[in-house]
């Protein structure tokens, strides 16, 4: 990628990454297209669930390798919202990997095939685990940037919820708990992550870096979907030792 050495207005670099996102965030893949418009059957959508699971579980992972790197304590208060938002805290939020496992059992998952991820296609777990070592081994800078598809997330969210509801009789409200809390934590976070990159961004390269960061981290979400539509749409190629939905 060539460009001038011109440091981006904040505007503008904001406006950079939404034309990330609007190009590339995982909401134009095709199985998320069959996912929200009812074209899956249960054992596709099983396959989802489970799969996703490994990027749930991981997530804080992803984000407690970032704080200990993290020499700001404005940047660590904030963060660690994020760990228990997936974990839980002792004020009785059960956390959102707890709320997953809502939508898992609520398909007819044994918790075990879930949390356990030997069913895991190889795809999710190469994509989930490439985005965890990108957070703890590259710059700040990148691995802040990484988190900002959460700035398209409130959109995918209300698509997804209101099409299982409409279109699959086996989906409750109850089971998609996990997406009503992610409509206000993923807003909160991505304003704070995005303000705090444009701050810390001071020369173009550094610019580039974040905008590379977010490109990777849409090819993370890409490349899961990818994994599932070949494995359980077409033509239909699960690995071995893969969940089957057959074996269910």
């Amino acid at each position: 990628m060539t460009h001038s050495d011109e440091l981006l207005s904040p505007a503008a670099f904001e406006a950079a990454f939404r034309t990330i996102g609007a190009e590339r965030y995982h909401s134009h893949h095709p199985f998320h297209h069959l996912l929200h418009t009812g074209k899956l059957n249960k054992g596709q959508v099983q396959a989802w669930a489970l799969n996703r699971y490994v990027y749930q579980a991981h997530i804080p992972l992803k984000d407690a390798g970032l704080m200990s790197r993290a020499h700001d304590p404005v940047l660590r208060r904030e963060w660690i919202h994020r760990l228990t938002d997936h974990d839980g805290d002792e004020a009785g939020d059960e956390g959102g990997i707890a709320r997953w496992l809502r939508l898992t059992d609520a398909l007819g998952l044994a918790r075990d095939d879930v949390t356990s991820m030997r069913l895991a296609h190889p795809g999710t777990i190469f994509a989930v685990e490439a985005y965890v070592r990108f957070v703890r081994e590259r710059s700040l800078i990148e691995a802040v940037a990484s988190s900002l598809t959460e700035l398209f997330a409130p959109t995918i969210i209300a698509d997804r919820v209101s099409g299982m509801l409409a279109n699959y009789a086996f989906i409750s409200r109850e089971a998609l708990a996990y997406f009503g809390k992610r409509m206000t934590q993923a807003p909160r976070d991505s304003t704070f992550a995005l303000k705090w990159v444009i701050a810390h961004c001071r020369t173009r390269a550094e610019q580039e870096l974040a905008l590379d960061a977010l490109r990777f981290k849409c090819g993370v979400l890409w490349s899961q979907l990818d994994a599932l539509y070949i494995a359980y749409v077409a033509p239909g190629i699960i690995p071995p030792g893969a969940f089957r939905p057959d074996a269910a």
